[in-house]
């Protein structure tokens, strides 16, 4: 891992949505050879906040607040779906087919939490925040709404209103059973009704019953992680805030931000710290057991980066590469962080754009494996354990933590 940092005002990709418009560098014309002239697609008034290109045709799909887009390759808006305002109270809990709602109705505004576009079926996945976070699928031609599963509990996904806080991953099994979507949300002390991190399945039938449904599930044990209760009696305030996820290999990864309950006090008076943690989850473990996840961040003259705000994989042009000694051919992971550990909601303008090599960082996770098989440090994940517990010799490694790792 190497720095390559500067003082900056680095909003996260979200925030940059935020100023509505969209303007994206386009490739040379396959006629002319010269670049196409550049696009301007305004965005409404309330702004965007997710975008999808597709990898084969190049065209854009935008998430907003009550609206999906469907963009050429260069930004000429070809499809428009409306998903709101609906009539909704963020108090009512689904499913609305089991229980009605004792709470006044009203026109709420549908941000968009999540889009994903899912090959396998040609097809959008578009979540919402209304309803307790119910998602549409949308045809990915002209965005015909093909389904919208809402009748069961695990088709609500989260409350939380937040755009940037939600991340999924999709894999695709093309010979096996159903795809998978592995989901992490934030669930605003909802944790009776909603996991923070669950894999789910992803049906061909966009109406079939298992849509959504978890991957495994038994009497005892099924595809999710949940926070506990006593968590959330000691510290109310305690979520997870997914940022960025992506899939390498037989892993999926999750760049996330939680509250820090080593340095924040129980008090809801006190000063809240957060901290920023990477998550590893191997794609064929439905039961989860393979959870690990460690302290991520960056240091610069002493001064130390703990906030995630955005993040991006993808692989170095020649002159990054030569720079950093390593092959065009290798993964970065491309990351901005805010000072600090405090103010999430309005992170110190003070930033640093930080790289690591995703090679090293699963170099890191097996090291910490490993020290922990060998009975080394302590499997420090309080908000899970509810307490701190010291590494056995071969100790299963479902919940292990590293020191900040400085670039």
């Amino acid at each position: 891992m190497w720095p390559l940092q500067r003082s900056l005002a680095a909003p996260r990709l979200g925030n940059l949505l935020l100023l509505g418009v969209l303007v994206l560098l386009v490739g040379p014309s396959q006629t002319g050879g010269q670049p196409q002239a550049f696009k301007i697609f305004y965005a409404p008034d309330w702004g965007l906040t997710h975008l999808a290109i597709h990898n084969k045709t190049g065209e854009v799909y935008v998430g907003s607040v009550n609206w999906i887009f469907k963009l050429s390759s260069n930004l000429t808006k070809l499809r428009s779906h409306m998903t709101g305002p609906v009539v909704d109270n963020e108090k009512c809990y689904p499913p609305p087919s089991v229980q009605s709602c004792p709470h006044d109705l009203a026109q709420t505004s549908n941000v968009n939490k999540l889009l994903l576009i899912d090959y396998a079926q040609n097809r959008l996945i578009a979540c919402g925040s209304t309803s307790q976070g119910i998602c549409q699928f949308l045809r990915l031609d002209d965005l015909f709404k093909l389904g919208e599963p809402h009748h069961r509990k695990e088709h609500y996904l989260s409350s939380v209103a937040e755009s940037g806080t939600m991340s999924g991953v999709i894999i695709t099994s093309p010979h096996g059973p159903p795809s998978k979507l592995f989901i992490g949300t934030p669930i605003d002390g909802k944790s009776e009704y909603f996991p923070t991190l669950s894999s789910r399945k992803l049906m061909e039938n966009e109406e079939n019953a298992d849509m959504f449904s978890f991957v495994y599930q038994d009497e005892f044990v099924s595809s999710q992680l949940k926070i506990p209760s006593d968590t959330l009696s000691k510290f109310p305030a305690f979520d997870i805030y997914y940022i960025y996820s992506f899939s390498s290999e037989q892993f999926v990864y999750y760049l996330t931000m939680q509250l820090d309950t080593q340095l924040t006090s129980p008090d809801a008076s006190g000063e809240q710290f957060f901290t920023s943690k990477i998550v590893r989850l191997c794609v064929d473990d439905p039961k989860f057991y393979s959870y690990v996840e460690f302290p991520i961040g960056c240091t610069k003259d002493g001064v130390e980066y703990r906030l995630i705000q955005d993040a991006y994989l993808s692989r170095p042009g020649k002159q990054l590469a030569d720079s950093l000694n390593i092959s065009e051919d290798e993964d970065i992971l491309f990351t901005v962080f805010s000072q600090g550990q405090k103010n999430r909601a309005k992170p110190p303008k003070e930033s640093a754009l930080c790289l690591f090599t995703l090679r090293r960082i699963k170099e890191k996770i097996k090291e910490r494996i490993q020290s922990c098989y060998r009975g080394e440090g302590r499997l420090s994940l309080p908000w899970l354990l509810n307490k701190e517990l010291a590494c056995i010799n071969s100790v299963s490694p479902a919940t292990l933590i590293t020191p900040l790792i400085s670039i």
